[in-house]
């Protein structure tokens, strides 16, 4: 249905060791930015990190508009459409008007980074998440989005049960 959001995450075990052999000492004449925090957005995306929230995990959150109602957590059903882009302005992906996204968080049902960044909102919210490579599809490309790649979603939230 969404081939590259929904899809078995790839593990963490296997992609940190991957991303220390690319940032250490080789050929390469730059290691690959995997801190949101020192990459360069297009301007078309409206990425303000100032005024987006920084969670532990690395991905950022910035409430476009706050919903009401339950929020989202942990093993929570949602449903939500979502428009996906690289850093460099690039659209991937967006859900079809008709077809939301549906799935359940914790089940590894989407990407580490989108199911962290859903968490706490609310139906009618609109957010901007902005993952980080290792929360992301990882250190190898997928499909048409490179290795490494910081991924820009604005997510707006339809349902939570």
């Amino acid at each position: 249905m969404f081939p590259r959001l929904l899809r078995a995450a790839r593990g963490l075990a296997v992609a940190l060791p991957l991303l220390a052999a690319a940032c250490g000492t080789s050929d390469r004449p730059t290691a690959p930015i995997t801190d949101v925090a020192d990459a360069t957005f297009a301007s078309s995306l409206d990425v303000d990190l100032a005024a987006s929230t920084r969670l532990p995990s690395g991905v950022y959150i910035r409430d476009l508009a706050v919903g009401e109602g339950d929020a989202v957590a942990s093993n929570s059903a949602v449903s939500a459409h979502y428009t996906l882009w690289l850093s460099s302005g690039r659209l991937m992906e967006q859900s079809p008007d008709d077809q939301p996204l549906q799935f359940t968080l914790g089940r590894r049902e989407a990407i580490p980074g989108f199911e962290i960044g859903l968490v706490g909102m609310q139906p009618g919210g609109r957010r901007q998440i902005i993952i980080p490579p290792l929360l992301g599809f990882g250190a190898r490309p997928y499909g048409d989005i490179p290795a490494f790649s910081i991924l820009v979603f604005e997510v707006e939230l339809l349902e939570v049960q």
